[in-house]
């Protein structure tokens, strides 16, 4: 059994049921947690329709709100499924504008980590964000990321 993620009548996603529940369930966290819609719709007869608009906004607020984060539990939790959303923001054909992401990550530092003596310490081996990857790795060429396989 497999669940769809489809825009505008093309399937973007077909994991399978527990892949699909999972991520579902992701979404909810991070709806709650940016206070934004993601535009990605509840689960009905095996489908889920996006919403192109409100998953724009949803996966912009994910990525600045990644960006900002420098705290490696935090990173470590949340770096599949920031993955997984701009693998299907690029199937979607959502322009994610890399540059300013990189320039103004749209607002302070969040969710860092504070060192015994006080100081704050930047997540380990964190790397810019760039076209190819979430901010710590993941492939850089199409096919590659958490989309590429049967899931």
């Amino acid at each position: 059994m497999s669940q769809y993620f489809d825009l505008g009548g093309e399937t973007l996603w077909n994991p399978s049921d527990g892949a699909a529940r999972l991520f579902l369930r992701q979404v909810e966290v991070f709806e709650a947690e940016l206070g934004l819609p993601s535009g990605i719709g509840p689960m009905r007869n095996d489908e889920s329709d996006i919403d192109p608009d409100a998953f724009a906004v949803f996966v912009h607020a994910l990525l600045a709100r990644h960006r900002r984060t420098g705290h490696p539990v935090v990173l470590a939790l949340s770096e599949g499924f920031v993955g997984t959303v701009v693998a299907l923001a690029r199937r979607a054909g959502t322009a994610i504008d890399w540059e300013r992401l990189e320039t103004f990550p749209d607002g302070p530092s969040s969710d860092m980590q504070v060192t015994a003596t006080g100081g704050v310490r930047p997540a380990a081996g964190r790397r810019p964000l760039g076209r190819g990857g979430t901010g710590q790795g993941g492939g850089t060429r199409p096919g590659d990321g958490p989309l590429s396989g049967a899931g």
